[in-house]
């Protein structure tokens, strides 16, 4: 198991990105979609962690480098980010983990973190016969949801300033009325960010049992 700084392209333009290997050959493939930070420790400990458990595993740079500590901080790179742009290198972490030879020739799965969960419901909603699964941590998005063929996952805290527990359910209905099988687990009193480790929201009781169920989802 290793992993490391990659670049792909990107109509033409590189980017960035984090890659972390199984030991094993012909592995399933997972893409993770960071938060507003940007690609930070935490995310590619992620990568290191899913790899350690058997996935090829990818993370694209949405933030072009940047990594934010703060909340200002990621607000200030989320507006001068180039929205068609971050879309581009998304859609194209989809085409770069599938010319890697170690990875299982079969539809990848997806895990999105707050941000990232948008984008996640945006990659199986754009690219259905590439996406099985989506995990989606704390985080809301649209998308045309009757294209999806997923399963859905998701991390959710009925307490979160950020995201409506409200918006959650009306999206999860959503979802199921649009046909796609979904299981929304909701944490009681939880903020924003409980699962990153290098957050002060963090919470290692809901983290533990998050990353068990996503794992049993993952493999089944």
């Amino acid at each position: 198991m290793n992993g490391q700084e990659v670049t792909f392209d990107v109509n033409g333009k590189s980017a960035n990105g984090y890659l972390a290997l199984p030991s094993q050959p012909d592995s399933p493939g997972i893409i993770v979609l960071h938060a507003w930070w940007g690609l930070n420790q935490f995310f590619k400990n992620l990568c290191e962690r899913l790899a350690g458990e058997g996935f090829v595993t990818f993370a694209p740079d949405l933030n072009e480098g940047r990594v934010a500590k703060t909340i200002d901080e990621a607000k200030e790179i989320m507006s001068g980010l180039d929205g068609q742009r971050k879309y581009d290198v998304a859609m194209a972490a989809v085409d770069f983990l599938r010319s890697r030879p170690e990875v299982r020739n079969e539809p990848f799965s997806l895990i999105g973190f707050s941000m990232g969960a948008a984008w996640s419901l945006a990659l199986a909603s754009e690219r259905p016969e590439d996406v099985q699964k989506a995990v989606l941590f704390y985080g809301a998005g649209e998308g045309d949801f009757a294209k999806i063929k997923a399963e859905v996952l998701g991390h959710f805290s009925d307490a979160d300033e950020w995201e409506d527990i409200d918006y959650v359910r009306s999206m999860e209905n959503d979802l199921r009325n649009a046909g796609v099988k979904t299981n929304f687990h909701i944490y009681s009193q939880l903020p924003h960010w409980f699962f990153e480790d290098d957050r002060p929201e963090y919470n290692p009781q809901a983290a533990e049992l998050a990353w068990s169920r996503t794992l049993e989802f993952l493999r089944k």
